[in-house]
């Protein structure tokens, strides 16, 4: 059977987001609300995947491997901002602050290159005055802000992007477990 190239580069996407999810700690991401009702988790595998399908379609060059793992850990902070009391509580503003907290604990969990780290410091530009120095840092800012808005506006986000990056039915039900923020 013949695959095409859509099927073709889903696969690489998966090979890339299966590395990352190997770390039990990654999962911690799901605990979290970021716009909406969807998860940290479910909302950096979105932008992961759309900044990549947005590559592809447009035929921009880009690293790949850099561009998938970047996306993933860009909101690899581990709190809940929407909560009185947060890590960034005496710091700042969680939108400011959140992204070199992110880079802290990816560096501490992963073997973060140079590329994969101006993606994670820089994706909330401009609301850090820090501009994205790459393409591929350029690419996930403006991905992460379409995806916001959609999570923002719509019930139940990425219900087919959970059916193309889970393995079973357990990883299903985890990464699209709808979170209640009233509960």
């Amino acid at each position: 059977m013949k695959l095409r190239n859509k099927e073709v580069e889903d696969l690489i996407f998966k090979s890339y987001l299966d590395e990352i999810m190997q770390k039990k700690k990654f999962w911690k991401m799901n605990r979290f609300l970021q716009h909406g009702n969807t998860s940290c988790l479910l909302h950096s595998i979105a932008v992961s995947y759309y900044s990549y399908r947005l590559c592809k379609f447009l035929k921009i060059r880009v690293h790949e491997k850099e561009l998938i793992r970047g996306a993933l850990l860009h909101d690899y902070f581990l709190y809940d901002w929407h909560q009185k009391y947060k890590p960034t509580r005496n710091v700042g503003l969680h939108g400011r602050i959140h992204p070199k907290i992110a880079l802290f604990n990816a560096r501490k969990d992963f073997n973060v290159n140079y590329l994969e780290a101006d993606i994670i410091e820089r994706h909330m530009f401009p609301l850090t005055f820090m501009p994205p120095r790459y393409r591929e840092s350029l690419i996930v800012c403006l991905v992460d802000k379409a995806c916001s808005v959609y999570e923002t506006f719509t019930k139940n986000a990425y219900v087919k992007i959970t059916l193309k990056v889970a393995d079973n039915k357990r990883e299903r039900r985890i990464i699209s477990k709808r979170l209640n923020p009233y509960g």
